[in-house]
């Protein structure tokens, strides 16, 4: 007895955690700085964690009037009709919606190269096709409409990223517009906005108002705090909303994760702080490390910095965490989550000191 053919679809790899590295290296975890992930360097916010604590009492129900109560909020926060917000278990489950929404079998999204796996993943596990369009360091990984269109034909969804993982570029609700315009009636341009809170950017949501092939994913993870809750959503447009109800899984986000979401849309002080935070960090490595980085819009930076897995790993042993992006096929480049400003200037040093070395 075997699992259907597997051999075509990708392993995600997460970064590995703090105990694990700990215990590798034989060092104890408070001794490390894990700046490989882009979790939020300052955790949760208070009103969420209290909210967790609040409604743990109740985790024997299902999450009914939670999963409402969120739905409300963030339609009213969007200004959208209710049935086009899609609660899901993080972005990823979003993802896996809108596939499963989306993609009859055989039926292909286009996703950029390099780019963060699950978006072709969830194409995949739902017998979805993945085709690519490449981008490039010259022009600083530019998401354009000629370099997305130049690799389109006639896929079903296309992904856009903004801000991008794992370069940090970022794209133009003119140039999102342009694309949708020149692909197919039946073609959805889904973007991924996971790090648009540390963006100097408005929201394509404003797209979605308007359209009827752009869809939009947002996230708990980053500004918010909620990684390890697992809570994200897909704004869709309002003509096919109403496939949310077919298509999802039941509860698909928790008791715990929604309490918490909505408690975190209410501490405005800790998403300004986290932004604050992340503006000074990109800045201080952009300016501060030997090595070049590129323009970011999210809580990370892109640096090239040859021999990407040397540099990790001895970063590593140094007690500074940060990604080797080999497996995203850039193997001269890491990506360095902003970190408080103790972390954030440590890493400058680890990493200096690596590549004198």
């Amino acid at each position: 007895m075997n699992p259907r053919d597997l051999s075509s679809h990708t392993v995600y790899r997460a970064g590995r955690g703090i105990e694990e590295t700990a215990r590798e290296l034989g060092v104890d975890p408070d001794d490390l700085i894990k700046l490989s992930s882009n979790e939020n360097a300052i955790g949760p916010s208070p009103k969420a964690v209290e909210a967790i604590r609040e409604h743990a009492e109740r985790i024997h129900a299902y999450p009914k009037a939670s999963h409402a109560d969120l739905v409300e909020r963030l339609a009213d926060r969007w200004d959208v009709d209710p049935a086009q917000i899609w609660p899901a278990n993080g972005g990823d489950g979003a993802m896996d919606a809108l596939s499963r929404a989306m993609l009859d079998p055989g039926q292909a999204a286009l996703v950029p190269d390099p780019d963060f796996t699950y978006h072709s993943m969830s194409a995949r596990y739902h017998h979805g096709e993945v085709h690519t369009y490449p981008l490039v360091a010259d022009d600083g990984f530019h998401q354009s409409p000629d370099r997305v269109l130049d690799g389109y034909d006639g896929e079903r969804i296309v992904y856009l990223t903004s801000p991008h993982n794992p370069t940090g570029s970022q794209v133009s609700l003119d140039e999102i517009e342009a694309i949708a315009d020149r692909t197919d009636e039946e073609t959805l341009v889904v973007v991924d906005e996971a790090y648009n809170e540390f963006a100097d950017r408005p929201s394509a949501v404003e797209l979605v108002r308007q359209r009827d092939d752009v869809a939009v994913i947002r996230t708990f993870s980053k500004a918010y705090g909620l990684a390890g809750l697992r809570l994200g959503y897909a704004i869709t447009p309002t003509e096919w909303a109403d496939a949310y109800e077919r298509i999802n899984t039941p509860f698909s986000a928790s008791e715990l994760a929604c309490r918490a979401g909505l408690a975190a849309l209410d501490d405005e002080e800790h998403i300004q702080k986290i932004r604050d935070l992340v503006e000074w960090s990109r800045e201080y490595y952009q300016d501060n490390l030997d090595a070049r980085t590129y323009e970011s819009g999210g809580n990370f930076v892109l640096a090239e910095v040859g021999d990407a897995t040397r540099v990790a790993q001895e970063s590593k042993e140094r007690g500074v965490i940060v990604r080797d992006c080999s497996s995203f096929g850039l193997p001269e480049h890491v990506r360095i989550t902003c970190g408080t400003r103790a972390e954030t200037k440590t890493a400058v040093e680890t990493i200096n000191e690596v590549l004198d070395s």
